[in-house]
């Protein structure tokens, strides 16, 4: 069984910033310890993106140290408030695919995880660049990649949500040409679950048949109101991250509030 721990959203800043007067350094490495102390066992550690929050070397270096803590192995995509090529100068053990993107597919005995890179940029020019994108180029290579999975289900990760969400700013700037993806996904048929970030909010459905999961960041979530036009919005809640768990008979999705979780006390 397949045992996959995900984090998004992690807008890691310079030594010294906060967002919100939170410290994303300080609450990501609570998140990896926490991995480290109950799921050393995973078979990947999945970062879907947002990986910093300006985008600056600094931060990027920061990140890249950090995950170099964590026991299980890594596997990293980017998402709106990421710079591909700064990226990837940053962390040089990241290959991407034929055409630059970061993207990739990981084979397990009972299933194949799909990274996809949904970043729209360059140009990184506020808004545009904020919404997700794939280009023909990226939908072909998830085409051939969905193709040759050889009977495994797949279980694809990304950035941006592939349709509404039902928060108004959010889904403004969701993946903007979800038509294409989604008869994509459904022309191949063996996309068992799709998961996401970008929003900040724990979030579970489905869409044209297919369910999905998209997990909150380590660091600040969306307010609940969905009718905000504001997609900057944020507020403290307890930090989280996701574990995936591939069954006989499907999988399973939980969800960690690891800064508050405790472990020690019974119930009589």
């Amino acid at each position: 069984m397949t045992k996959l721990i995900v984090f998004t959203d992690l807008h890691m800043v310079p030594e010294g910033s906060t967002i919100i007067g939170l410290d994303p350094y300080h609450r990501l490495r609570a998140g990896i310890e926490h991995v480290n102390r109950y799921h050393a066992d995973a078979d990947r550690v999945i970062f879907t993106g947002d990986l910093t929050h300006r985008a600056d070397t600094q931060s990027y270096e920061r990140l890249r140290d950090l995950l170099s803590l964590l026991t299980p192995p890594a596997a990293i995509t980017i998402g709106n408030h990421d710079y591909r090529d700064r990226f990837l100068e940053t962390f040089t053990q990241v290959t991407p695919d034929e055409d630059g993107f970061v993207q990739q597919a990981i084979d397990f005995d009972d299933c194949r995880v799909v990274l996809l890179d949904t970043l729209f940029a360059p140009p990184y020019d506020y808004p545009m660049s904020h919404a997700g994108y794939l280009c023909e180029k990226r939908l072909a290579w998830l085409d051939r990649t969905l193709a040759s999975a050889n009977g495994l289900p797949v279980l694809l990760f990304m950035h941006h949500p592939p349709h509404k969400t039902g928060f108004s700013g959010m889904d403004a700037i969701r993946l903007g040409n979800e038509d294409a993806f989604y008869d994509l996904v459904l022309k191949h048929g063996n996309v068992r679950h799709i998961f996401a970030g970008h929003v900040h909010r724990t979030i579970g459905g489905s869409h044209r048949g297919i369910p999905f999961s998209i997990f909150k960041s380590p660091v600040h979530q969306q307010p609940m109101p969905f009718d905000a036009p504001n997609a900057s919005l944020a507020v403290d809640e307890p930090a989280a991250y996701g574990i995936v768990v591939v069954t006989e008979d499907g999988l399973q999705v939980h969800h960690e509030d690891y800064e508050i979780a405790k472990r020690e006390s019974e119930i009589a």
